[in-house]
């Protein structure tokens, strides 16, 4: 995902902290510390309708074990999918594996239709196409999409069914045909491109059909539009676990081969895309779950 860089100095630059932390190659690692003043716990002992004394314990104004609905609504019922990977009941589904489907929900950066071919029941991607976005925008989410990278093995490394998925058009998922095939840790499959590596290679072999899940929370940015809160991922590949909760330290632009993208304020929501990296990677089965914000 090369980009052009104007000078040194542009490659460098570093405007936060986070960012910091990010090029200091001796800083420890280092975690934020928890707020253990939330939720408000409150405990007490009183006596029942029947002047059985008891303790009672509230959390955020809660009782434990409330039974009255008005006071603590029961939470509202998803039905899910019939099948393991079906969409649930409260899902956008942005592919379906039509053209009908692909039509409606997807474009071109620009809003025009894709030159993205539908085969056999999936979205391919076309050398020199272009990125694929939805037509629909989106901020924090759950997000279950499959992909498949090319049966036949062509190139290695980067070069070897290269492409991403990414959150809100700039958080990069990465996808790489990763079975038996060499290339920097942090631009592997699941990689947070350029950020966090995957805590284990989870992939199938070339063509076989993969799965990401991935549950992500935007970053919010205040007036003068610096970052505070960082973005969240977990992320399972093929039902593994390969990001845990992970912390963005910045953005997962490319600025060289040894260098990511910092943050930049943007829009509360924003679509999904995925790349055209000259390689005919496969996408079926997209669909999302809008997530409240923390």
């Amino acid at each position: 995902m090369p980009k052009k860089i104007s000078s040194l100095s542009d490659l460098f630059r570093i405007t936060t902290p986070a960012a910091a932390l990010a090029f200091s190659v001796a800083a420890p690692a280092s975690y934020a510390e928890e707020d253990m003043s939330k939720p408000v716990i409150k405990v007490e002992k009183k006596k029942d309708a029947n002047g059985r004394e008891g303790v009672y314990m509230y959390i955020d104004g809660m009782k434990v074990h409330e039974t009255d609905t008005t006071k603590q609504p029961l939470p509202p019922v998803v039905t899910p999918g019939d099948k393991l990977g079906a969409p649930p009941s409260d899902a956008v589904v942005l592919f379906d594996g039509t053209d009908k489907s692909f039509k409606a929900n997807w474009a071109d950066t620009k809003g025009g239709d894709s030159k993205w071919n539908v085969v056999d029941g999936a979205m391919e991607s076309v050398r020199g196409a272009g990125y694929l976005q939805s037509k629909e925008k989106f901020g924090s989410c759950q997000l279950h999409i499959e992909w498949a990278s090319p049966a036949k093995v062509q190139g290695n490394g980067q070069g070897r069914g290269n492409s991403g998925v990414f959150l809100m058009g700039t958080y990069e998922v990465q996808v790489l045909d990763s079975f038996d095939n060499k290339t920097y840790a942090d631009g592997q499959a699941g990689a947070l491109y350029g950020r966090s590596k995957p805590l284990v290679n989870a992939s199938r072999k070339p063509g076989d059909w993969q799965c990401y899940d991935i549950i992500f929370h935007r970053p919010l940015f205040d007036k003068e539009g610096k970052v505070t809160r960082r973005a969240t991922f977990t992320i399972l590949h093929n039902g593994v676990l390969i990001q845990d909760h992970t912390v963005l330290s910045g953005g997962t632009g490319w600025r060289g081969p040894h260098a990511a993208s910092d943050y930049k304020a943007h829009a509360d929501k924003l679509p999904i895309s995925m790349q055209d990296h000259g390689n005919p990677v496969r996408f079926r089965n997209v669909w999302v779950r809008e997530l409240k914000d923390k």
